[in-house]
């Protein structure tokens, strides 16, 4: 898919099986869905049968939990081929994973681990992010991860890591704002400053999220509403970046759809305001 088209595919959700019937049923005002690649990897079933029904009438994007893209464990080449056959059938605008590691040594962590900030690990992210776009024949794109520790050994800003990724590799990135904002807290840095670096044709979609505010630290929940300081920072990457395809993530304490397209409403809005404003330093 061009680039053009991944840029007017709008705002977006996440699908979540308890939305099936009001989907299904209805014309809710989203644009596009996400799913969780991992949760349709089976070659029949009624996940993958309520998909394609819903695949029928929306476009869709593929975004999974398990490359673990910065592991020294070779690449799972079962879990690339299931998820070549997935795409095959759903025909997504992007397919995207995370920039970490989940596991070593055939363990799966079950969590998105970050990766240390040096030249080596650079390297190492580009060369399997290489063969992956090889084996699925198409560009992958990367998120950055929320992150709580660092390495002492640390060389790199992320943002600029994430930055050389996509510059070495061809790779697009699925930025995470409020992922940006979390880690900005958490480390204290300047959220802006991270989208500032971010090139401006690099970014193939965005999330927006909630998270949980614990005074000394922020945890990535995606179990509360956006907050106001990630909705100011989405309109800053939305001055840098323009038109580009926006989706909002609940994964706990799921709402009905109204509220979640509610939401996206706001987002529409948050967004033509910022098209409206000179790119300034938030």
């Amino acid at each position: 898919m061009t680039e053009h088209a991944v840029r007017s595919l709008g705002f977006g959700l996440g699908l979540r099986p308890q939305h099936y019937p009001a989907i299904l049923d209805g014309t809710p005002d989203v644009d596009w869905f996400e799913i969780l690649s991992e949760n349709y990897m089976a070659e029949g079933g009624r996940p993958l049968a309520k998909l394609m029904a819903i695949r029928a009438r929306y476009p869709m994007v593929m975004h999974g939990v398990s490359l673990s893209i910065g592991s020294t464990d070779p690449i799972d080449m079962d879990y690339l081929a299931r998820l070549k056959a997935l795409a095959a059938r759903v025909e997504p605008a992007i397919i995207s994973d995370h920039l970490c590691w989940t596991g070593v040594a055939g363990l799966n962590m079950h969590d998105l681990l970050p990766l240390p900030l040096t030249e080596e690990a650079l390297a190492h992210v580009c060369a399997r992010v290489e063969q992956v776009q090889s084996v699925l024949g198409r560009e992958i794109a990367l998120e950055n991860a929320s992150t709580y520790v660092t390495f002492a050994n640390d060389a790199i800003p992320e943002w600029e890591f994430l930055a050389a990724i996509a510059r070495r590799t061809g790779c697009r990135l699925l930025l995470d704002v409020n992922n940006v904002y979390v880690s900005a807290f958490n480390h204290d840095f300047r959220a802006a400053d991270y989208i500032d670096a971010i090139p401006r044709d690099a970014v193939a979609y965005i999330h927006l999220a909630g998270h949980e505010h614990n005074q000394t630290y922020i945890i990535d929940t995606h179990d509360h509403p956006v907050v106001d300081g990630v909705w100011q920072l989405y309109a800053h990457a939305v001055r840098r970046f323009g038109a580009v395809a926006t989706m909002i993530e609940r994964d706990d304490k799921i709402p009905p759809l109204e509220e979640l397209t509610a939401e996206l409403a706001q987002a529409r809005k948050v967004a033509a305001a910022a098209f409206k404003q000179p790119a300034q330093v938030a």
